[in-house]
């Protein structure tokens, strides 16, 4: 499912006395299948980016299109919930939303409340607990009793077993240890290629950007800065740098090879595997690709 923002702007309590911009002129399009990042500094519009993705905000102006639905300000929306069903959203620490007595009444309670049959709820509960590395066993536990790794599995086995087309995610990693983070991220991105989804990361973290996004979009300012694939944002790390933001740890190390050697690379590289071997050719004397 396409999604695509319009010159989409929105203000924070419109038409008061504390009225406050946060996006303006954004045109962003979104098609099906794409792995997007969206990074920039806190403030700069990407939370309120991804509560447009599935109409939780409307646009003050502008339009945005999801799938065949056209959200605008001046047009009263009716039954959204077919959007909601099909645009998840895993926010920050979303096992704070856990709430039922076992962990298969807690992902079962979104199909429910969308009419889904109760024997094909329990079926998804059992399907999407596997795919988030955990037994079924774990089904019939209280989702209290479980560790915080595997409460944000549950959860986010609760989303997936809504059969979402689009998957959004606003810092899935946060408060995890390094290796919690990998296998989150890992297990994200295998869910995006097995069910062809289309998955929005917002993120802090260059490194996960640069691993996974097919395309990354930087905001800065309420605005679409820039945009493009992850060779081409980090080609330039002291513009992210000018803006608040880091780099990965590979591109800072390949940009300091080039100052301390006085040479250049023919591209940017996201990953240390590949800039190893340039490396290696680099001291064999030939020439850098």
């Amino acid at each position: 499912m396409d999604i695509s923002l319009q010159q989409v702007e929105y203000s924070y309590q419109a038409n008061t006395p504390f009225e406050r911009l946060a996006i303006k002129d954004v045109n962003l399009d979104i098609p099906s299948g794409l792995y997007m990042a969206i990074i920039g500094h806190t403030g700069s519009g990407k939370s309120t980016i991804l509560q447009h993705l599935n109409a939780l905000l409307k646009p003050t102006k502008g339009k945005v299109l999801i799938g065949d639905r056209e959200i605008t300000a001046d047009k009263k929306e009716k039954n959204l919930r077919p959007i909601r069903q099909k645009v998840g959203i895993v926010f920050q620490f979303p096992e704070h939303q856990l709430f039922e007595e076992t962990v298969e009444k807690d992902i079962c309670f979104g199909p429910l409340n969308f009419g889904v049959p109760e024997h094909e709820a329990k079926k998804r509960a059992r399907e999407t607990i596997k795919q988030v590395g955990l037994s079924e066993d774990i089904l019939e536990k209280s989702p209290f009793d479980l560790s915080g790794g595997q409460m944000r599995r549950v959860a986010i086995a609760g989303v997936l077993a809504m059969d979402p087309e689009v998957i959004v995610l606003d810092e899935p990693t946060a408060g995890l240890d390094p290796r919690g983070r990998r296998e989150i991220m890992e297990m994200f991105y295998r869910l995006h290629q097995e069910r062809g989804l289309t998955t929005i990361l917002v993120t802090h973290s260059m490194e996960d950007a640069a691993r996974y996004a097919d395309e990354i979009v930087i905001m800065n300012d309420g605005k679409v800065f820039k945009k493009g694939t992850p060779e081409t944002i980090f080609s330039n790390p002291a513009e992210l740098i000018n803006l608040g933001l880091d780099v990965p740890e590979v591109v800072r190390f390949q940009h300091k090879i080039e100052e301390v050697f006085q040479m250049k690379f023919a591209k940017t590289y996201l990953s240390m595997e590949q800039l190893t071997d340039e490396i290696a050719h680099f001291w064999k004397g030939e020439t850098p690709k």
